[in-house]
């Protein structure tokens, strides 16, 4: 199971609902504060409830929707890729399908209402029954539906399997379902165990924040070992290994108390009668102090907490990644999610580089999705449009968009900060005019511009006069900013000189 589309609303800074395509890996940008990380918790509270790293409360409720009353914040997951079929009675194998549990686009839709950040309320969007005798099949007990079965002589070949029969109800009315897109309420009747067993199929998912401790006295850091051993000691196996071992060491402590008395009574028994060993029981035994100097050192024996911060980062993440996985085999998980908060942080160049192409590789593997949130430029550059989603402020509320291209045929940091931002820069200008003299269109895009003078200074310490269109001169100033006998180009030269560069490679090249 695979998510392929999220809406929030009332979440934060997310007033209206804002949806946002999920792919393979996907990675959000934006400005700071613009709520990139809202969405990756949001999908943590949704698949994590209380386990969520960040639990859901009152003040994540929207100020406009509050101050008009609305406390309810909804979190929405779009599912495709779905198995073939599910038990969700019993042991007996159905589909989504053939329970009318999907949307109108054939896709798991499962809607998660909070009221004022209280407990959720989940909703299933499907196209579902509406006819009355068949639109609550799924609340109805096993003997609700023999009764149906009995009263309607409808065919059954099994009337001890709850999904045989709500499918021989089904099909009796086949000719008047009156499908509709309706929202089912999984939290009372029977539902709620249904969806329970549902719960099953969805994504581990799993959550690595940019802000998440990597100090020395951070004990993941300082050894995520620490952590593994407590993770090793609670499997059933080994406890009970342990057990063994407890219960073998106590039999010889009492064999050693028992002889040390007998021998004490020989000298002197009134002091022996008054002795009771005491051997502390197996279950208060503090294992993970035997295993407390495990470690992973590098070079030297230097261990990890004295490392510098990128590499203990390095080292932290491919723990969660470690970890993640482990849970998702312990639980018999299919799929699994990977949401990783700026992934560059306190990261080489080199190193973000290994690391975004480390990233899309794992995306690419099997029931594998990575979400990321970036500010890097070295990140984007070596994504695709695809996997790029914008958050920008707009009409008065936050929309999530996709990255196209409209005008630099790669991804560009320096385009998605211009279209969202209008930020204009010096590097973006030269990235366009580089682009269109590299395809050799400059001569084309030069005829017929306005042009000005330039004052070009020669090698040998004389000058020439040009003419140069505005683009020109704004080039010629940026690569030979030693050359001060022109008037310095403005904010608004370079702004025109990109929306014009732009203009053309959309509509001439």
């Amino acid at each position: 199971m695979r998510i392929s589309k999220i809406r929030i609303k009332n979440f934060r800074g997310y007033k209206g609902a804002s949806e946002v395509e999920i792919g393979n890996l996907t990675t959000i940008v934006g400005k700071n504060d613009i709520g990139k990380s809202s969405v990756l918790e949001a999908l943590d509270i949704f698949f994590n409830k209380k386990n969520a790293i960040v639990k859901i409360d009152k003040d994540d409720v929207n100020k406009d929707c509050l101050s008009e009353g609305d406390l309810i914040t909804e979190i929405a997951v779009i599912f495709d890729e779905l198995p073939a079929s599910i038990v969700i009675d019993s042991s007996n194998e159905t589909s989504l399908e053939n329970e009318f549990l999907l949307n109108s686009e054939e896709r798991l839709e499962i809607i998660k209402r909070y009221n004022n950040g209280g407990s959720e309320k989940v909703y299933i969007k499907a196209n579902h029954p509406s006819n009355t005798n068949c639109n609550d099949l799924l609340l109805r007990t096993q003997k609700q539906l023999q009764t149906m079965i009995g009263e309607s002589d409808i065919e059954c070949e099994n009337r001890t399997v709850n999904a045989t029969m709500r499918n021989a109800i089904w099909e009796h009315y086949s000719e008047s379902l009156e499908l509709a897109e309706i929202e089912i309420d999984v939290t009372k009747g029977d539902t709620k165990s249904i969806y329970e067993k549902l719960e099953g199929y969805l994504p581990l998912y799993t959550l690595f924040q940019s802000d998440r401790k990597n100090s020395d006295g951070d004990s993941e850091v300082q050894d995520p070992l620490n952590k593994a051993v407590d993770q090793i000691l609670a499997d059933e196996e080994i406890q009970r290994s342990l057990e063994r071992v407890a219960e073998n060491v106590e039999r010889k402590l009492k064999e050693v108390a028992d002889l040390t008395v007998d021998k004490l009574s020989e000298m002197n028994p009134e002091v022996a009668e008054s002795l009771n060993p005491i051997i502390p029981p197996s279950g208060s035994l503090k294992w993970k102090d035997v295993f407390k100097k495990v470690s992973i050192s590098g070079d030297e024996d230097i261990p990890i907490n004295k490392r510098g911060s990128g590499v203990k980062r390095l080292i932290l993440l491919n723990f969660f990644r470690a970890e993640a996985e482990r849970r998702q085999n312990d639980k018999s998980i299919p799929s699994i999610v990977y949401a990783i908060e700026e992934p560059e942080t306190s990261q080489h160049t080199f190193h973000q580089k290994i690391l975004i192409r480390a990233l899309l590789a794992l995306s690419q593997a099997d029931n594998t999705q990575v979400l990321l949130t970036t500010h890097s430029p070295i990140i984007v550059k070596e994504l695709n449009f695809e996997n790029l989603r914008l958050i920008v402020f707009e009409d008065g509320g936050k929309v999530v968009k996709s990255v196209e291209s409209g005008q630099l045929p790669y991804p560009s940091l320096n385009e998605v900060n211009f279209s969202a931002f209008n930020e204009i820069t010096e590097e973006y200008h030269n990235e366009l005019y580089g682009y269109i003299e590299s395809e050799g269109h400059f001569d084309s895009f030069r005829t017929g511009r306005q042009t000005m003078e330039y004052i070009r200074e020669r090698r040998n310490g004389t000058t020439v006069s040009e003419q140069k269109i505005l683009t020109e001169y704004v080039r010629h100033q940026i690569h030979h900013p030693e050359n001060t006998r022109n008037s310095r180009f403005t904010e608004l030269h370079l702004e025109s000189s990109i929306r014009t560069m732009r203009s053309y490679i959309e509509n001439e090249m």
